[in-house]
């Protein structure tokens, strides 16, 4: 396997070079920027060897700074929303910015997916590969203790793209980040919709959320509603669907599914995508708990795509592995918590295949015991 890694210029920002690195094993290439540590672009074959862009993205720096929507960011300190910006740790009450409606999301308006994380390793050895840094500093959108984050991505033999998320902290401090890719196995320049893709995600359960996108601390059953995937079902079939109330909230799907209750040390099945037409498949494993699945209802074609499209609602979607939404206020969720000295870590794969022409055949996946 030839593994290469590049890098480029993709623009100043504040006095500062942003890259894009590009890692390749011969069949796959993954572009990385450093501003947000972002996923740029996933080019795969498809059925007929046909390369494809499968990532959405911009063009040009200047488009993610003026449209920011986390197009394939690591976000955080917290990734997904916290319930009215604010959180007690040891006594003490934070606050966060409010930047979803009376929430916080993804870390606030100047989150981890608006740093310019620093190029600390390149490697080639068994993997195409990148590591990159960013310091969070204590106070940092209200977050208490000093933050050293590393992000490493990593091509692999096996047309598996991962990343490692690590922090270690000075001080106690909550942390959960997750990577917010958008992706359309048809090309984000096929001007197919990704709702036409066949979903599976192993869950049987799921977090309903309030009018705000807020968890209610209900894990309700998936089955006989339009939230089981447990059996291959394309996002089409069911997402407009107005009789579910959980639907119009978010004018579609921005939920968390619970495939398992614990932090795993290996990584597990999360979703499994199918393009029907070109035959791209994507796994997604991470050693997380949740699931955020959203199906891109905000995309309103206020922002345009490398290949220069306007970007419309279901263009993408974005499988997001995490801690469940509003942890840090939800002890029953589990625990954000981080002490000083200790390592987060939160391990995402990304497996990339093809469906041979004429196989329609699926297994059902079964989610974890509640």
């Amino acid at each position: 396997m030839n593994f290469t890694v590049d890098r480029a210029d993709f623009g100043m920002l504040n006095g500062a070079r942003v890259e894009l690195i590009r890692l390749s094993n011969g069949v796959v290439e993954a572009s990385i920027l450093t501003y947000g540590a972002a996923i740029h672009s996933v080019r795969v074959p498809d059925r007929e060897g046909q390369l494809g862009d499968v990532a959405l993205g911009h063009a040009t720096l200047a488009e993610y700074v003026d449209q920011p929507q986390f197009m394939g960011s690591t976000v955080g300190r917290l990734a997904n929303r916290v319930a009215g910006g604010r959180f007690m740790l040891d006594g003490t009450e934070y606050r966060v910015p409010t930047n979803n409606g009376p929430n916080s999301l993804h870390g606030g308006d100047q989150g981890f997916d608006k740093a310019n994380w620093q190029v600390l390793a390149l490697d080639t050895e068994g993997a195409a590969s990148v590591t990159l840094g960013h310091v969070s500093p204590d106070g940092d959108q209200g977050y208490p203790g000093t933050l050293n984050v590393t992000a490493r991505y990593a091509l692999d033999a096996a047309n598996t793209l991962h990343v490692d998320y690590r922090a270690v902290s000075d001080a106690v401090t909550v942390v959960a980040l997750s990577n917010h890719a958008y992706w359309n196995l048809a090309g984000e320049d096929s001007g197919r919709s990704a709702l036409d893709h066949i979903l599976t995600i192993p869950a049987d359960h799921y977090l309903p959320t309030d009018a705000t996108a807020i968890p209610t601390g209900e894990l309700r059953p998936v089955e006989c509603t339009a939230f089981d995937f447990r059996a291959p079902m394309p996002i089409a079939a069911r997402v407009r669907d107005a009789g579910e109330a959980q639907l119009r909230i978010g004018r579609g799907y921005d939920h968390n599914w619970v495939v398992a209750h614990d932090i795993a040390d290996h990584l597990r099945l999360m979703a499994h995508v199918l393009d029907p037409v070109s035959g791209r498949v994507m796994e997604v494993h991470s050693t997380q708990p949740g699931l955020q699945f959203y199906s891109g209802n905000f995309l309103d074609g206020s922002s345009v795509n490398k290949s220069g499209r306007m970007l419309r609602m279901g263009d993408a979607i974005a499988l997001e592995p995490q801690q469940f939404p509003d942890t840090v206020n939800r002890p029953e969720f589990g625990s954000v918590r981080l002490e000083p000295g200790q390592v987060y870590r939160n391990q995402i794969a990304w497996r990339f295949g093809v469906q041979p022409a004429g196989n329609q055949h699926h297994s059902r996946i079964e989610g974890e015991a509640v």
